[in-house]
């Protein structure tokens, strides 16, 4: 049997700023479906593309803007990171920050009522240390995992075991 999901592959968005990367993918699930696996850090450990996410270790259940939330992270060696949200539009917008100051965004657009499409931004314009972006290859790495990320949001957006 063949996955569905496994030729999954999200588009990489031309931002025409070189401070910002992006992916988007269509996902075949409504659009408040898709927004409430994000708005919910418990999840992100399920769809992190980058393999640096290894749970949520503080925090509400459910984001809002200027909510709080604490992540166990991995990056060669164990850390915890605490992001704010900074942006919130319930069912179409979501994004954080930590104390480096640069975002990760997710906007989330109905094309019909079983449809959505997700595009995820890495917008490092907002960084306090902008050039440290630059220097670990920040945009490049963060792309790719973010359309890794997206494949995996839809995977599970789509699955039929998807539960709150």
């Amino acid at each position: 049997m063949t996955d569905p999901l496994a030729a999954a592959r999200a588009d990489i968005v031309e931002t025409g700023d070189p401070q910002q990367c992006a992916a988007r993918i269509v996902i075949n699930a409504p659009a408040a479906q898709v927004f409430e696996i994000l708005a919910r850090p418990p999840m992100h450990a399920l769809i992190d593309g980058s393999g640096t996410v290894r749970g949520r270790s503080s925090g509400p259940s459910r984001l809002s803007l200027g909510a709080k939330f604490g992540m166990g992270m991995r990056l060669k060696v164990p850390y915890r990171v605490t992001n704010e949200v900074v942006e919130f539009d319930e069912g179409s917008l979501i994004a954080w920050s930590h104390l480096s100051g640069h975002r990760w965004r997710y906007e989330f657009k109905a094309i019909d009522a079983g449809t959505t499409e997700v595009t995820e931004t890495f917008d490092g314009r907002t960084a306090r240390l902008a050039l440290a972006l630059k220097i670990m290859n920040a945009y490049a790495n963060n792309q790719v995992a973010m359309a890794r990320t997206l494949v995996r949001l839809k995977a599970l957006a789509e699955s039929d075991k998807l539960e709150f």
